[in-house]
């Protein structure tokens, strides 16, 4: 039987019994998170990418009220129902979960995936900050770098609609 996008989405707590049965059957776990408002080719290479460094993916996606602390005020444009199923849509995604949390450290400490993925931009030497790298390493997972397109970002895609609103 196919898994639908819907039941991709699940609950931290069904999260981390499939955590404990993946781990069971030796099944590595990749983890990588972000806001994904207004979904893109960006997005869609760094998952495959992600996807590709173990068994299975878990997403991870802000709630809308941590994309608004995050973000701002007008963020996020998009629901975090309608971005989990859109994130959930992918064939390389096995599981979305929504946080709501600012940083994914809470989160990744219970279910401790084998290897926690970050955009290039964290990617030392002159990388942002990790704040979840401590959490990572203390339970014996690793931080892994996916490759970003330069010019791809939501915040430039709204940019660039705002900027068209008046033409439209």
């Amino acid at each position: 039987m196919r898994t639908t996008r819907r039941d991709k989405i699940v609950e931290p707590c069904s999260l981390l019994s499939l955590r404990a049965r993946y781990r069971q059957a030796g099944r590595s776990v990749v983890w990588t998170n972000g806001c994904f408002d207004l979904l893109h080719a960006g997005h869609v290479r760094s998952l495959h990418a992600a996807g590709q460094l173990g068994d299975v993916l878990v997403v991870g996606i802000n709630s809308d009220e941590s994309v608004r602390r995050l973000k701002g005020p007008s963020r996020p444009i998009l629901p975090q129902r309608d971005r989990a199923e859109a994130i959930a849509a992918l064939e390389c995604v096995d599981h979305v979960v929504v946080f709501a949390e600012s940083t994914p450290v809470e989160i990744l400490a219970r279910v401790q995936p084998d290897v926690h993925c970050k955009g290039a931009d964290y990617a030392p030497p002159d990388g942002k900050p990790i704040p979840e790298r401590a959490v990572v390493e203390a339970y014996g997972g690793r931080v892994a770098f996916l490759p970003m397109i330069p010019g791809i970002s939501t915040t430039e895609l709204v940019r660039r609609i705002r900027e068209l609103d008046g033409d439209i």
